[in-house]
């Protein structure tokens, strides 16, 4: 949409680590719920309007280390009156950081606590109370980062965030000797530097972020939840006054991938250089989808 995006972090307090790592499919869907009902609160109350807004899991800091934290980017307004009318933020600004944190913060605890009680994880009673003074007494960190002005960029924008996890290829430097060499950013000193582990503490870190079968990392919340995405974007195009145009241009996922990764997703991966091609689609009863036969054409 034509509109401002917002970048807000919200992130878990590393007290949590041990409990995440042991329960973390009830752990993580907790940070979603906690994070989207501040939002929509928010939106709701300061904006007048439910606003829309994506969800991108990440488990990870620079060094592989557990760091479990949301990247969400929130469009710049909210929809009003039943979809009658766009409130847009003003001057940039969506809200308070420290505000969005208290917030989060009680939220969280809160659903922590039901699933507690509910026995969706187990957590012994003197324990969890010294957890939640511990919790309690900590700031946690919401991030509301600089606009993204142009809506042409949202899309560029979020592929860095998405199927991508804990490490790109080309961050690995060395194997060798048993250890493994990465470059990591010192974001404090702002450098590059590199990190050295060995090769078994460098497979650890990486399976911290393993995530539970059929956990879906990616969600989208308010006008821009799945159900009504699409007629809700095309009615608040309209009250932006956008109009479509007449011929669009329609490109493939392979010319897409290409554009935002410079990565040529139909090179063989064994050879390097055939390419691969679709020569089979069978459908099987009770799957989700076809399911595909290809080959290289080398």
């Amino acid at each position: 949409m034509p509109a401002t995006y917002y970048h807000v972090v919200f992130t878990l307090p590393h007290e949590l680590n041990p409990v995440i790592l042991n329960n973390k499919k009830v752990m993580l869907d907790l940070l979603f719920a906690a994070a989207s009902k501040t939002l929509l609160s928010f939106a709701k109350n300061e904006l007048g309007g439910k606003v829309g807004f994506l969800a991108i899991l990440h488990t990870w800091d620079q060094k592989l280390n557990a760091h479990f934290h949301l990247h969400c980017l929130v469009a710049g307004g909210v929809v009003a009156d039943e979809t009658t009318r766009w409130i847009a933020c003003t001057k940039d600004y969506l809200f308070n950081q420290r505000a969005l944190s208290l917030v989060f913060r009680g939220k969280f605890m809160a659903l922590m606590s039901d699933a507690r009680k509910s026995e969706k994880f187990k957590y012994e009673d003197q324990r969890y109370r010294a957890l939640k003074n511990t919790l309690f007494s900590k700031n946690w960190v919401v991030s509301v980062r600089d606009p993204v002005k142009h809506a042409e960029h949202v899309l560029e924008y979020l592929a860095r965030y998405t199927h991508r996890v804990a490490i790109a290829n080309s961050r690995i430097k060395a194997i060798k000797d048993n250890t493994v060499t990465f470059t990591a950013k010192n974001r404090k000193e702002h450098r590059i530097e590199q990190v050295t582990v060995s090769a078994v503490e460098f497979i650890r870190r990486f399976l911290l972020h393993s995530l539970p079968k059929g956990f879906v990392r990616i969600r989208h919340y308010g006008f821009l939840a799945n159900r009504n995405r699409k007629s809700n974007v095309a009615i608040i195009k309209c009250l932006l006054g956008c109009t479509p145009s007449v011929q669009q241009s329609v490109i493939g996922l392979e010319q897409m991938m290409f554009g935002l990764t410079g990565v040529d997703i139909t090179t063989c991966p064994c050879c390097k250089k055939g390419k691969m091609r679709l020569v089979l689609e069978i459908f099987i009863r009770r799957a989700r989808g076809p399911t595909h036969f290809i080959r290289c054409a080398n």
